[in-house]
């Protein structure tokens, strides 16, 4: 069995020598040292006579001391100093007043989001069911009933029994509650 291994292997690597040489250029070298091992009482056959510690060949061997982990976590302070450093970059929400990373939405607030979302979509899913949605779904809050017929036809109604909160407006699609301009020119004031 080992021999028959061994042979498809030399073969393998004769097709690839082979097949290296018709390509422009000096073939690689491939090579394969082969033992003639002749005990006709062993016929046990082991993986490891044929590819030897070639498994181990990139793994460590020694354990990396606490002290050269530490150095090179923190380094060293002769050479190279990497102490701790504190966030500089922390600022407080001005909605709700705790304090998240710079450029990043804050934690609590984008939670109370998530959570109102969360129901939206478990109330839109009790009342439509899982079959697609082909129209448009209008989420209508406790009281609100302010919409004209017109504004509802043609689409689906969802009602939830609570009210709506201060910070979901009705009209997700309206980007300020400013007026628009009429002119496109920006003149500066208090120049003088």
């Amino acid at each position: 069995m080992p021999r028959i291994l061994l042979l498809s292997i030399k073969t393998i690597i004769g097709n690839l020598e082979n097949l290296f040489a018709m390509v422009k250029g000096s073939p690689p070298a491939l090579a394969m040292i082969m033992s003639d091992r002749k005990n006709p009482t062993t016929q046990t056959f082991s993986l490891k006579d044929v590819i030897g510690d070639g498994f181990l060949w990139a793994v460590p061997k020694h354990r990396r001391s606490v002290e050269k982990r530490l150095n090179r976590k923190f380094g060293f302070p002769d050479y190279v100093w990497k102490p701790l450093k504190e966030k500089r970059n922390l600022r407080s929400c001005l909605k709700c007043g705790h304090e998240h990373e710079l450029g990043v939405l804050c934690p609590f607030c984008y939670d109370i989001v998530r959570k109102e979302t969360h129901q939206m979509q478990e109330k839109i899913q009790e009342s439509l069911g899982v079959a697609p949605i082909d129209q448009e779904v209008v989420v209508l809050y406790d009281g609100e009933n302010d919409l004209s017929p017109e504004a509802l036809k043609g689409n689906r109604v969802v009602e939830i029994q609570k009210p709506r909160p201060m910070w979901f407006t009705k009209n997700l699609l309206q980007k300020s509650t400013q007026q628009s301009a009429d002119t496109k020119e920006v003149k500066p004031s208090d120049l003088g």
